[in-house]
Order: C-alpha cells, then structure tokens, then sequence
C-alpha cells in the first residue's frame, strides 16, 4: 500500500476527509508509540522512518489514527515525487490490519511524517514494486 502526497500539498493540516479529532488505536502499545511521536516531534525512534497515518472507518465513519514504519519510494505512485510505502502485516497475523480495510473503503488519508501533516491518497501497488521496493531493506 502506498500513499502519495496530494498535488501541490506540504501544509500543516490535513484535508476535509480527514479533519476533525481521530481516535487512537485500541493497540496500547501502538497508542503509546503516537504518544512519544507527538512528544518528539515526529522522531520516536531515531533512524527508524515512523509516521502516523489518519484514516475514517470503514464502519463508524470516525476518524482512525495509528503508527507505522514506512520506507519511501520514488517509483510506487508513478508520478513525480515519492511515495510512503506501507505493509499492512498487522504483525504477521493471518488478516488484515483495520487501517488497511479503511483505506481499501476510503483512500483519502492524513499522514504525518516528522513535524509535517499533509493529505494523501493511498492505494495498493503490484508485487513487482513490492518486491523491488523492500529489496536490500528486509532480512
């Protein structure tokens, strides 16, 4: 799943799609990770690529916010510029992470990258850029 920084956007807030205050994850250990992001301006693990992406339920229609480690990639959006590359693991379970099913229902997202909010618009991308996008970054 990539999600692409909208046209012409590098702004401190987020998109009417998403505006509004979002929920935590349930996770406590995924809530305590975006507690120490916002409390270090983006940075919760130095020289791990963390960001916190904000998605609408699926269901609820609420707004949904979790963090996530990202690799970025010039090529996966197939515009200018590069996109964050996300794996929707969910810890190697065998289903889907609940922030994955919300992009599949509604693409529009808010991430958060460092101290720079901004709207995106995610969407899957062929295993052919998976596999060249992890190449090299995973053992």
């Amino acid at each position: 799943m990539t999600a692409a920084p909208d046209a012409g956007t590098a702004t401190a807030t987020a998109t009417a799609a998403t505006t509004g205050t979002a929920t935590d994850s349930p996770n406590a250990w995924v809530a305590a990770h975006i507690r120490r992001f916002e409390e270090t301006a983006g940075q919760p693990r130095p020289g791990i690529s963390d960001l916190l992406l904000t998605t609408r339920g699926r269901r609820s229609g609420l707004l949904r916010r979790t963090a996530l480690a990202y690799v970025r990639d010039g090529e996966a959006d197939g515009e200018d510029g590069a996109a964050y590359v996300l794996t929707a693991s969910d810890a190697g379970a065998d289903r889907h992470p609940a922030w994955y099913l919300n992009l599949a229902a509604d693409p529009a997202v808010t991430l958060r990258v460092g101290a720079e909010t901004f709207p995106a618009t995610a969407r899957e991308i062929p295993l052919v850029l998976v596999t060249r996008t992890y190449r090299g970054r995973v053992t």
